[in-house]
């Protein structure tokens, strides 16, 4: 892959990734924990939310690879589930806003893209052509965020809901799964099973997307 094409990805990843902490914190503000706000992490600026390792070496390794499957991390956003008034279904909730808001950023990032391509006599500019790649690479790392995310593995949100939503004793027997986590996920990601489970749900959401905007 190269350099340049590396250097498009970064604004719209860094985008997906904060906006992604950001919508854990601010849910978790609204139901009454007033941590990540405190810690200043209700913000847009990526520099408090970037993880050196998941927001920067991480995908760089992966764009490089050439597998065509790039996903980073951010620092986890602060929430303090006690100060909740129904813990467990409020940590479903805060736990479904970062992968749905990357679903709402990649319409976001498939509407600017459809109005760039109806711009009259642009769509080929040295200028827009990039610009293009940008926004389409931004819809494709947001449906991966928000689709990866959604895994029932810790330390995804996925397994967060998870055990909101199972019974009190199972959702026990579920969370000690937690310190196997990474090393389920690693795995996964290096036998390919990782995307035989997420392409599907990828390609749902992506079609859904893409219908749409008429793509």
């Amino acid at each position: 892959m190269n350099i340049q094409r590396v250097f498009l990805m970064i604004p719209p990843l860094l985008l997906a990734i904060t906006v992604h902490e950001v919508a854990h914190g601010y849910i978790a503000y609204r139901k009454g924990d007033f941590t990540a706000k405190l810690m200043g992490r209700l913000t847009l600026n990526p520099v408090k939310h970037i993880d050196p390792i998941g927001t920067i070496l991480f995908p760089l390794i992966l764009a490089m690879s050439g597998t065509g499957m790039i996903f980073g991390w951010a620092k986890p956003v602060p929430v303090n589930s006690f100060n909740f008034k129904s813990p467990r279904k409020d940590m479903v909730l805060v736990s479904l806003a970062g992968p749905l808001s990357n679903f709402l950023l990649a319409m976001v990032f498939a509407l600017l893209l459809r109005v760039l391509l109806w711009v009259p006599g642009v769509g080929n500019s040295a200028v827009m052509v990039p610009l293009a790649d940008m926004l389409a690479f931004g819809i494709h790392i947001s449906i991966i965020l928000g689709v990866f995310n959604l895994l029932p593995i810790h330390p995804l949100d996925g397994s967060h809901i998870m055990e909101g939503l199972l019974p009190a004793q199972q959702a026990q027997a579920y969370s000690r799964l937690a310190p196997y986590g990474w090393m389920i996920l690693i795995g996964l990601m290096f036998t390919g099973i990782l995307w035989k489970i997420l392409g599907p749900f990828y390609s749902l959401v992506y079609l859904f997307i893409a219908t749409i905007f008429g793509f």
